[in-house]
């Protein structure tokens, strides 16, 4: 068998429905599926197993350990000489496995990975979240586009690795958040061919609300300050802009407050720049989307994504760098509850 479909759920049946039933839509047949759940307490067993006539699908459940040890748990149940990880709030196009393969079959690598999009069928709020996620004005940046890249570092949510290798790298590591830049980074150390296969696009829900945008963000930014302890030498210039950004809106807020309590009568001078960002991302998301409704959504998206990237990054950076925390100590409350 060529290839494993590896996905891991907690609490989110319905998203394993529609997930199921795209990959019963492939035009290449030749893979299994691989459902793990990690000690949900709504099991998705019963829609797995409403599939089983139409995919070669199989159901395992687990204590709940995270996402990066549930994946290494399918990987160890897996057949295929490539597995393929997804998010469970993916779907994907009835093209997508067949265009892997092409792409494969003409340059053969050992890790790769593939974009993601809003489908027209999400809501408004999704779709906000997403332009956030991928665009150039949030440092979102490319996410699979057709430009050529030095380094593409694939993504959980749609990345496939060649089972010897992901066996020779230990699989993932324990981390809760950022565990895939992780490993990614690890293919690279080790020498590894790895690549984007930009036709290999899947539709990604993300997150539902602007709450739970704001945690997953916060996360991020506390996670890639895990990063860097582990892989010295990999924090770029491009993952401090959100925690840049976030310092200058502090700066500004604070002296536009000084300059008000002062009587400066031009004290709303320095709120300009939050009310052009703000112009610019509704314009641009308007225009992409073709939705006023969503161009304003994906303002308050905006800026979540950066303040909440930003407040996790400065968070991570004192305990971890200032106080000497440990990875695990440091935020075990976020990570493990």
């Amino acid at each position: 068998m060529k290839y494993s479909f590896i996905i891991p759920v907690y609490n989110r049946p319905n998203e394993v429905d529609e997930l199921l039933e795209s990959l019963c839509q492939q035009s290449f047949k030749d893979f299994e599926v691989v459902v793990v759940e990690d000690g949900s307490n709504v099991p998705c067993r019963d829609v797995t197993e409403k599939y089983t006539d139409q995919l070669r699908v199989r159901y395992f459940s687990k204590p709940n350990s995270g996402p990066g040890q549930t994946r290494n748990y399918g990987v160890d149940k897996a057949a295929g000489d490539y597995v393929v990880i997804l998010d469970s709030d993916v779907v994907l196009p009835p093209s997508y496995l067949s265009q892997v393969d092409a792409s494969l079959e003409a340059e053969p690598c050992d890790a790769f990975g593939g974009p993601d999009r809003a489908h027209k069928d999400f809501t408004p709020m999704q779709k906000a979240i997403n332009y956030a996620m991928t665009s150039f004005f949030t440092t979102g940046g490319i996410r699979g586009g057709k430009k050529k890249m030095d380094k593409f570092y694939p993504r959980s949510f749609n990345m496939g690795v060649r089972r010897e290798a992901y066996i020779a790298l230990n699989g993932f590591s324990e981390m809760r958040f950022g565990e895939d830049i992780d490993f990614s980074t690890r293919i690279f150390e080790h020498g590894y061919r790895c690549r984007l296969i930009p036709e290999a696009w899947v539709w990604h829900k993300r997150r539902t609300d602007l709450k739970k945008f704001f945690k997953q963000v916060y996360n991020s930014g506390i996670a890639r300050i895990n990063l860097m302890k582990r892989h010295p030498g990999t924090l770029k210039l491009v993952h401090t802009l959100p925690a840049v950004f976030t310092l200058g809106c502090l700066l500004l807020v604070v002296l536009a407050a000084v300059a008000g309590v002062m009587g400066c009568p031009h004290w709303w001078v320095m709120l300009v720049p939050f009310v052009l960002f703000a112009l610019i991302i509704f314009a641009d998301a308007s225009r992409r989307e073709q939705s006023i409704g969503v161009g304003l959504r994906a303002v308050a998206a905006a800026y979540i994504q950066l303040w909440g990237y930003g407040l996790g990054f400065w968070q991570a950076w004192w305990r971890r760098c200032v106080l000497g925390q440990g990875e695990f100590d440091a935020f075990r409350k976020n990570f493990y509850k």
